[in-house]
């Protein structure tokens, strides 16, 4: 099996919200928008971001439906500095997101803050001088001294 993802779906409490945070708020471009059912965004080379409605989600499974919660889940996008950080957070947060933590120096040695999306998706939104992306996609993870 090759080693990649290239869909990530979350079940979604309130559909309607994440389509107004991500393509209202946020400016995403929507690659496919079921309403009522499921929205997908392109996110990266080949990978796409679903945001599917809890109760089809669980149809989807088979299951017998429970309440959607994403828990120990953390989506993160890379900024290009500190500076880019600031304003994507203020941007999250006047789209309906929810600052979890709030911008500030990280432990990596760069700089990040938390925003939890309308249904409770934590996003990280950094900058780390240490990650680079090869022009093949590889990733380069670096320590920062």
């Amino acid at each position: 099996m090759h080693q990649r993802a290239d869909f990530i779906t979350l079940a979604t409490a309130d559909l309607d919200a994440a389509r107004a945070f991500y393509a209202a708020g946020l400016g995403w471009s929507p690659l496919l928008d079921v309403p009522g059912e499921i929205l997908f965004f392109q996110v990266g080379h080949g990978l796409v971001l679903g945001l599917f409605e809890a109760s089809a989600f669980d149809a989807d499974l088979g299951g017998p439906g429970s309440p959607p919660a994403v828990s120990g889940v953390t989506l993160s996008q890379n900024a290009a500095s500190a500076a880019e950080v600031d304003v994507t957070v203020e941007r999250m947060h006047a789209a309906g997101g929810v600052v979890v933590k709030p911008p500030q120096n990280a432990a990596f040695g760069g700089y990040h803050a938390h925003v939890a999306d309308p249904n409770g998706v934590v996003w990280e939104i950094a900058f780390n001088p240490g990650w680079s992306v090869e022009a093949d996609g590889t990733v380069r993870l670096q320590p920062v001294e």
